[in-house]
């Protein structure tokens, strides 16, 4: 990759904010160790640069890391297993399934001090356009910092839950950002039996921290043919091992066999190796029409998918502005070329001033994806930014029961329980997202479009609500969740719901097929839904409905508007399941009002864990939740007379049923 055009991660760079408050379980002794906040894992693959590292930074070799040894492993280890999906018709007719496949390169964060469970800021990239995805690389590393960078466990955790898988990354950085050869050296290095102990040690670490695999990025300059062939033997051991654990292997387009770095921006015979002994390879921008239909030819002419090269596009500095060649890669009239890379669309966010807010990072991400019309079952023809929307079908991963959102996008300004403030804290933590609705946002109607979008002012649960607001001056349909739920007799759909402004009348749309053809209306029945004007949980029985649940959504009509209408939850349900409550709470470390806690799993299905405070009035106060089983809180006070801090641990289910508490007190 062009070192020109990419924003490096400087050594040293600030600490993040402190970390969300969490609970523990039974009174526990107090301890005495020291309570550090748990961060995200980066290493060198062996030796470590000269001199000290810089403040907040540590340095540490891959090639003796062990499980056992890593204290920060609790946090950082992903929870959610990798979902399956499936691919609805897709909302129009451009968009194709089984063509081009989308990745991203995405740097969330720091190297260093990037904080494994969330912060106290809703200003963060909360990625939620997961259905277009195939696959999302945690991009970052630096000289100063770290080389080898393990997602951490909130991304890792979202991306699952919608069936996207995430991969490490290996960054060998040019010379002229501190790039080191020896480091290619010693991530290539042999043992006396001819194996590589590093491509072990990166499967190891995935099966440990639960992603999906690595991209190998080596760009430093300097190399000669013997290093190329060592290279090409580390990748080719990386992606046996990786195929024994379930991981992926993708390799960028940098160094090529004779060892030099030489972006060449196609596949051929320079690189073709790399690819061969890899899964996929990430293209370098430098492409052109014409390399990209040739390398599509070769890699078939390998035996290999066109569709498993990744044409980089680069939008770190001008996101949906930027100027791309669509019909090289994503040809609207015939088959796609390759797949799609992008790199760092987290421009999103970055480029937004500093006073922006979640709805504006929200609005901006939905220009990304969706494209301009904001609609994927209406693409406007004439945006000069084809989004993936357009291009790419959808997928889902609603295809189990029992299935619940509160349409939370993993960050908020406060934190909401059934509609009441339970922290006035702003937070990000990526692991509580919901499954998000996948086509953002599909509205049928006769009339004026009403604006939908996730909505920050006010939630169920969680930080967002789904805010529908207009004039509605015809009957409008909202289109929710694209599903595969079975339908039986005790079947019921639960919808939480709220009027803020006008009167609205409210059904449920069922359908139990695809529709006709792509872009065409699912076949729904409205099913009556109760109006309200505070939140309210209406239960739908799906009386005389069997078969399959293809497709939910609502439909509202106006009785009085302007309408401001409010959707903050949704469950499709047999039965009510309540999880069964954890155990083994207690305080690991203490500094002050800084604690790590930690608790045996409860048994059965658990989303998530939550963590309140008991304060000497009565109140509970919520601190933090987390899918993993062990937690850091930060800045714990006494209050109210307290001579100790009484916690509260609860797992939520599926349907966001809590157990019994376990708790645990932290004597000041």
């Amino acid at each position: 990759m062009n070192p020109t055009r990419r924003t490096v991660l400087l050594a040293g760079a600030g600490a993040a904010a402190a970390l969300l408050p969490p609970l523990p379980a039974a009174a526990a002794p107090r301890t005495t160790a020291a309570a550090t906040p748990p961060y995200a894992s980066y290493w060198y693959p062996d030796s470590l640069p000269s001199g000290s590292p810089g403040t907040g930074i540590t340095w540490r070799s891959l090639k003796s890391w062990t499980a056992a040894g890593d204290p920060d492993l609790a946090f950082n280890a992903a929870a959610v297993p990798l979902a399956p999906r499936f691919t609805p018709t897709p909302a129009n007719t451009t968009a194709r399934s089984g063509q081009a496949r989308v990745q991203s390169l995405v740097s969330f964060g720091p190297t260093s001090a990037n904080p494994s469970q969330g912060s106290a800021t809703a200003d963060t990239y909360a990625l939620t356009h997961w259905a277009y995805l195939d696959e999302l690389v945690f991009w970052g590393g630096s000289s100063g910092e770290g080389l080898i960078l393990a997602p951490n466990a909130p991304i890792v955790d979202a991306a699952h839950r919608h069936g996207v898988p995430v991969l490490g990354n290996v960054f060998l950085p040019p010379v002229a950002y501190g790039g080191q050869l020896q480091w290619t050296r010693d991530l290539v290095q042999k043992d006396a039996a001819g194996h590589c102990p590093l491509a072990a040690q990166l499967v190891a670490v995935a099966a440990a921290y639960g992603f999906d695999g690595w991209f190998v990025n080596a760009e430093t300059g300097g190399g000669n043919t013997a290093l190329g062939a060592d290279m090409l033997g580390f990748v080719k051991e990386l992606k046996a091992l990786a195929k024994a654990r379930g991981q992926r292997v993708t390799w960028y387009d940098a160094m090529t066999v004779n060892g030099a770095v030489s972006w060449q921006g196609a596949l051929n015979s320079q690189n073709q190796a790399f690819f061969q002994a890899a899964d996929d390879m990430f293209v370098d921008f430098r492409w052109s029409a014409g390399s990209l239909a040739s390398s599509g030819q070769k890699a078939e002419q390998l035996g290999r998918s066109r569709y498993e090269l990744w044409a980089g596009v680069d939008v770190e500095s001008n996101g949906s502005d930027t100027s791309v060649n669509w019909d090289a890669i994503v040809p609207g009239g015939k088959a796609h070329i390759t797949s799609l890379g992008f790199y760092r669309p987290e421009w999103t966010r970055n480029h937004l001033p500093a006073s922006r807010t979640p709805g504006d990072f929200h609005a901006a991400d939905d220009r990304f994806w969706t494209g301009r019309s904001l609609d994927p079952s209406r693409p406007d023809t004439a945006d000069p930014w084809r989004a993936p929307a357009v291009s790419v079908a959808d997928r889902s991963t609603v295809s189990g029961m029992p299935f619940a959102s509160t349409f939370n996008t993993g960050h908020g300004l406060r934190w909401y329980e059934e509609g009441a403030v339970t922290s006035d804290t702003p937070w990000n933590h990526l692991g509580l997202q919901d499954r998000l609705p996948s086509r953002r946002w599909v509205v049928r109607t006769a009339g004026a479009r009403p604006a939908v979008s996730f909505d920050f002012a006010d939630a169920w649960r969680g930080g967002s609500s789904v805010l529908v607001d207009g004039e509605l001056d015809a009957p409008t349909v909202v289109e929710l969740y694209a599903t595969r739920l079975p339908a039986g007799a005790d079947t019921v759909v639960e919808l939480t719901h709220r009027t803020d402004a006008g009167a609205v009348n409210v059904e449920l749309a069922v359908a139990l097929a695809e529709p006709d053809a792509p872009g065409a209306t699912p076949p729904y029945t409205y099913l009556p839904v109760n109006s309200v004007d505070g939140w309210q949980t209406v239960t739908v029985p799906l009386t005389g409905l069997s078969g399959t649940v293809h497709s939910i959504a609502v439909r509202l009509t106006a009785t009085a508007g302007p309408v401001r209408w409010r959707l903050g939850g949704l469950t499709v349900r047999d039965a009510v399941v309540t999880p069964a409550a954890p155990s083994g709470l207690r305080v690991t470390a203490a500094s002050g009002g800084d604690l790590r806690l930690a608790w045996t799993a409860a048994p059965g299905d658990v989303r998530h864990y939550t963590l309140h405070r008991l304060l000497a009035d009565g109140t509970r106060r919520f601190l933090g939740a987390t899918c993993q089983r062990a937690y850091f809180l930060t800045g714990l006070r006494p209050e109210q007379g307290e001579q100790a801090a009484r916690l509260e641990l609860r797992a939520v289910g599926e349907l966001y049923t809590s157990s019994a508490p376990v708790t645990v007190t932290h004597t000041w």
